[in-house]
């Protein structure tokens, strides 16, 4: 067991949400990661009628705002730790590990081939090899845009009305209204 985790009476999966170290292959985890690969699969081999999908996207996710559209495919982890907010268009290939939250806003555009990714690893490779790892949460803000293939890694938040270019990989929070470019993303103005 790792250190401070001996006597700890909570479930691996209070762990992982509190963003503590976790079992990552408890058979509990390892069962709602299951149904939710039943749900995508289902999902990413839809028909593109839109109120089949939605009802296959409602049983699956913690939330999904109104009017929302998300093109399949969409890879997740367990589905119900993310929650998207109203009229948000996610265009092909999102990957969002939510092992953690991840809460994206009202009005958001997601590019193609974004990774919206949690997940941590200790740096200790006796904890690694042990299946311990941990995860903090995402947040994007309303009206965002995030362009084709950028990477937010965990607990980055990015604020209302940031537009993030393609390619960009996000590891540091950065506030509303900036356009922010490269890797790591860089703020390089402010938008009015």
């Amino acid at each position: 067991m790792a250190a401070g985790q001996a006597g700890d009476a909570r479930s691996q999966r209070e762990r992982m949400l509190a963003g503590d170290l976790y079992i990552a292959d408890d058979p509990e985890l390892i069962q709602e990661s299951l149904q939710a690969q039943t749900l995508l699969k289902a999902f990413n081999d839809s028909s593109p009628e839109p109120e089949g999908r939605r009802r296959l996207l409602l049983d699956l996710l913690g939330s999904l705002g109104e009017g929302t559209e998300i093109r399949p495919p969409l890879y997740c982890d367990y589905g119900t730790n993310l929650h998207i907010g109203a009229r948000t268009f996610v265009n092909f290939g999102l990957v969002a590990l939510d092992v953690a939250q991840i809460r994206i806003g009202d009005d958001v555009q997601i590019g193609p081939r974004v990774q919206l990714l949690t997940p941590t690893h200790p740096l200790e490779p006796a904890l690694r090899r042990a299946k311990w790892e941990a995860a903090e949460p995402i947040a994007i803000g309303d009206n965002v845009w995030l362009g084709g293939g950028v990477v937010v890694c965990p607990g980055v938040t990015i604020g209302a009305d940031t537009v993030v270019g393609a390619g960009a990989v996000v590891t540091r929070d950065l506030p509303p209204r900036v356009l922010a470019v490269g890797s790591p993303a860089r703020v390089v103005r402010t938008l009015d």
